[in-house]
């Protein structure tokens, strides 16, 4: 039996994420609110680290060079902000943690490619459940919009009718 703590923490837990190594180069699509609104944000870099991979608490850490200087930005795996991470290169290393690289910049920062494939590594499979229950938000949502449609197509039959009968109304009077 699952212990209190490992039953909320996989409630937390995203149904699969992309899997992520050490000297990928990933595109993290973040959602930023400010004030009202609402947008999402792409952050493209390398990873420099990667943190307890199998846990709800796993992290990367991802560096780019902006204008001249060094970005680094952490972001939780699981977090509901994080709406997708793209994985764009994969270059061959062998450690965890490239710490080297803050230093490197030009050709010293190359790092040397992987072939692997894309497609694969970038598919998320979908949970059933969160499937189905998207079919049925959609299928609720297309009856809702034909049953609007039948009214307004019965709203303007009438509307027709009555200037039909209007007018018919008007012909009466002016031939009398």
């Amino acid at each position: 039996m699952p212990s209190i703590i490992e039953t909320i923490t996989n409630k937390q837990k995203k149904h699969q994420v992309v899997d992520v190594k050490s000297g990928d180069t990933v595109k993290v699509h973040q959602k930023i609110r400010e004030g009202s609104k609402e947008r999402i944000q792409i952050f493209e870099g390398l990873v420099i680290r990667t943190d307890r991979k199998g846990s709800l608490t796993s992290s990367i850490t991802v560096r780019r060079i902006s204008s001249g200087v060094g970005v680094e930005k952490s972001y939780m795996l699981h977090s509901p902000l994080v709406m997708k991470i793209e994985v764009t290169k994969r270059s061959k290393v062998r450690r965890n943690y490239l710490t080297y690289m803050r230093a490197r910049s030009g050709k010293s920062a190359r790092l040397s490619g992987q072939d692997f494939d894309k497609g694969a590594v970038n598919e998320i499979a979908e949970d059933p459940a969160i499937a189905a229950a998207e079919a049925e938000m959609k299928a609720n949502a297309e009856a809702e919009h034909e049953a609007e449609a039948a009214e307004k197509a019965k709203a303007e039959a009438e509307n027709e009718a009555k200037v039909e009968e209007a007018l018919k109304s008007h012909d009466d009077v002016k031939a009398e």
